[in-house]
């Protein structure tokens, strides 16, 4: 087969050559069901390329991202007919027949959707007697109603009226104030929860209340007690203890001094400004965007101040419009991350290095260098700058496991200016060395952010606050410093040792951004094999016996996110392509591409493709909080079943090989390599 830019496939390089006549007579031979497969798979991903050189997926999450939409707009009274009719095709599609919504697809209803996806059907002009909106509030009733639902729904509520602002936690923006050695500073919570409190202390401080277009009554057990009283915990345990500091921070609210109020909520004001992104966002994520805008309009940033209209010009573009006319939102875009495992994937299925598709992705990817410091230098002060974010625009936040994976990725292509490219990865690499924790693994967005206070705030009920480190993004980092001939280096070995002591007794790793033990031993094989673990080492063993213990009867895999609850659900759930095709890189990495596992695997990729290329996936495979907030991101049914059916065809790619834009030498060589 060629390859050309229009999106056809064909011979793809002296890989593809090479495979036809070593595996021709089995099922990745040219002519076998894994290399036809994969042709079209490589067909279907060039199509999709954005003519600048990214892609991307949708990225789909649950109804309280379009909820809030409609929320926020009613609240700046700019909700307009079109946009709410549009959100309610959507959310009323989602709806199970017990009146309740899910968080992902298949699911438990979850009541703060539930809560959040009745109040906009409300606000689209659904009576409340209408039957499904009748299944919805009986729903909420029976599990305790409004009272049941997570803080932040309650505040959405309280901004209208329908909850009492003295109900919720108290939030002051002299949190600013703390210093960052001190416990609960801002700096202790992770950058996702950062952005979202900072602007959420002005919204508790000056605590505004809209006109209620509506009563929501139906949705109390009993409207004249919608919050009964509890007793509160021992003040021996960190709950009763929390529960007590928030009682005095009621008081504070009461007695706060003007003047230390005022220059509270103006450094708040500053902090958010100063956060705000080139494209008008904050952090590209949602729920900071939101809640930064609703801050700033109550500091009396009107609807056509530069900062607010940049905002509310950002959100649109969250939008997706379906063919229905239907509207959804996303709570964050990936283009850097679906572009970086787009190459990886289009490299590893054979295309030629030099594959005008790879030159222009990596043209873009190195647009998107961050070469300002951001919040991360709290932790790591004068590190030099360096690295990838996950979205279209984000200086302030990159991460560490986009940075990793744009790395591998511009390995795998031979770019026509060298010289930049291999800046850019040396600048890389040494932000990302030096964002290793102490215990010689790497979290996501910061250092050592690891405090155990900020969970146990009552305000933190709505999923992960903090950013440890984690197996999947240790995992990648520790791949992608053995192909740039690093695999020798002390911070490499410490992040190994790592990774093998987080070893589950089951031989699994836990997938902290993907669902969830399948997505961790995903991770973490290729990185062991990479750094030059031998197949036979008993760790690599335990996890390939594992894999084959949770394979599906179909021969794919998948795991329900209720495996983040539920240990009868870990390695088990319906088969999907992207969790399948997981489980097949860490098996192939693992030397068992001649297995009877990995053979029924491949097939199930093959049996389960679309003519067009692709594949179906409803289910969630992504994680933003684990259990708490689920993502389906599009792309990842298609970029990584290309990935392991190409490393089916093709083989392994080899560590320290093709170099990141100068031939002959990793970049790890320059940067105190193999010590």
């Amino acid at each position: 087969m060629t390859a050309t830019t229009d999106g056809s496939a064909g011979a793809v390089g002296p890989r593809a050559a090479a495979a036809s006549t070593t595996h021709d007579t089995d099922a990745s031979g040219a002519d076998g069901p894994a290399a036809r497969a994969l042709e079209r798979g490589v067909g279907h991903l060039l199509a999709h390329q954005d003519p600048a050189g990214w892609w991307k997926g949708d990225l789909e999450t649950n109804v309280t991202m379009d909820a809030e939409d409609l929320l926020l707009r009613q609240f700046l009274g700019i909700l307009d007919a079109d946009t709410t009719r549009a959100t309610a095709l959507h959310v009323r599609r989602l709806q199970y027949e017990d009146g309740s919504w899910p968080t992902f697809h298949d699911g438990p209803g979850e009541i703060s959707a539930t809560v959040e996806a009745y109040v906009a059907l409300r606000l689209a002009g659904d009576p409340p007697e209408a039957p499904h909106m009748a299944r919805a509030s009986a729903w909420v009733r029976a599990r305790g109603g409004i009272a049941s639902a997570r803080v932040f729904t309650r505040i959405w509520l309280a901004l209208f009226g329908w909850w009492r602002w003295d109900d919720l936690p108290e939030l002051p923006p002299e949190l600013l104030f703390l210093p960052k050695w001190f416990p609960l500073n801002i700096y202790d919570f992770g950058c996702w929860a950062r952005q979202t409190i900072v602007p959420l202390t002005v919204v508790s401080a000056t605590r505004p209340v809209r006109p209620a277009p509506f009563p929501l009554d139906e949705l109390h057990t009993d409207p004249a007690r919608p919050n009964p009283p509890r007793p509160l915990a021992p003040a021996t345990g960190w709950d009763g203890l929390f529960q007590r500091l928030d009682k005095a921070l009621r008081l504070y609210h009461r007695v706060a001094p003007r003047a230390v109020r005022r220059t509270a909520m103006n450094l708040a004001a500053r902090w958010i400004v100063e956060r705000q992104e080139n494209d008008g966002c904050w952090g590209g994520i949602q729920p900071p965007a939101v809640y930064s805008i609703i801050a700033l309009h109550l500091l009396g940033y009107d609807l056509g101040h530069p900062v607010v209209r940049a905002g509310l010009e950002s959100l649109d573009r969250f939008a997706v419009r379906g063919e229905d006319g239907s509207r959804m939102i996303e709570a964050c875009q990936s283009p850097v991350w679906d572009t970086c495992l787009a190459t990886i994937a289009l490299a590893d299925a054979g295309l030629s290095p030099d594959h005008p598709a790879l030159v222009k992705a990596v043209d873009w990817m190195l647009d998107e260098e961050i070469t300002r410091t951001g919040d991360w230098a709290v932790q790591r002060p004068g590190l030099p700058p360096g690295g990838w974010a996950f979205e279209f625009h984000n200086d302030t936040y990159p991460d560490i496991d986009d940075t990793a994976e744009v790395l591998l990725a511009l390995r795998r292509v031979d770019h026509p200016n060298p010289a930049r490219v291999r800046a850019a990865a040396e600048r890389g690499i040494r932000w990302t060395l030096g964002m290793q924790s102490r215990n010689g693994a790497w979290g996501a967005f910061d250092a050592d952010n690891t405090s155990a206070f900020p969970n146990k705030l009552p305000f933190c009920d709505f999923g992960e606050v903090i950013d440890p480190p984690s197996a999947d993004v240790t995992a990648h980092v520790v791949e992608m410093l053995a192909h740039e001939g690093l695999a020798k280096d002390p911070r490499t070995r410490r992040g190994i040792a790592w990774l093998l002591a987080e070893q589950e007794p089951n031989g699994a790793w836990f997938g902290r951004w993907g669902v969830n033990y399948v997505y961790g031993t995903g991770s973490v094989l290729p990185a062991l094999t990479a750094a030059g673990l031998p197949v036979t080492h008993p760790a690599v063993r335990r996890a390939v016996d594992w894999l084959g213990t949770v394979q599906n009867e179909d021969g794919g895999w998948g795991e329900d996110l209720r495996s983040y609850r539920e240990e009868e659900w870990i390695g088990r759930g319906a088969s999907t392509a992207s969790q399948t095709a997981w489980a097949l890189i860490a098996l192939l990495a693992a030397g068992e591409r001649e297995s009877e596992a990995v053979r029924r695997g491949v097939d199930w990729l093959a049996a389960t493709q679309r003519e067009d290329g692709s594949w179906d996936e409803p289910h969630f495979t992504g994680t933003g909080f684990p259990w708490d907030f689920s993502i389906n991101y599009h792309l990842y049914r298609q970029v990584f079943p290309v990935t392991a059916l190409g490393r089916y065809v093709h083989g392994e790619p080899a560590p320290g090989g093709a170099p990141a834009g100068a031939p002959g030498a990793p970049v790890g060589a320059s940067l105190g390599g193999d010590r």
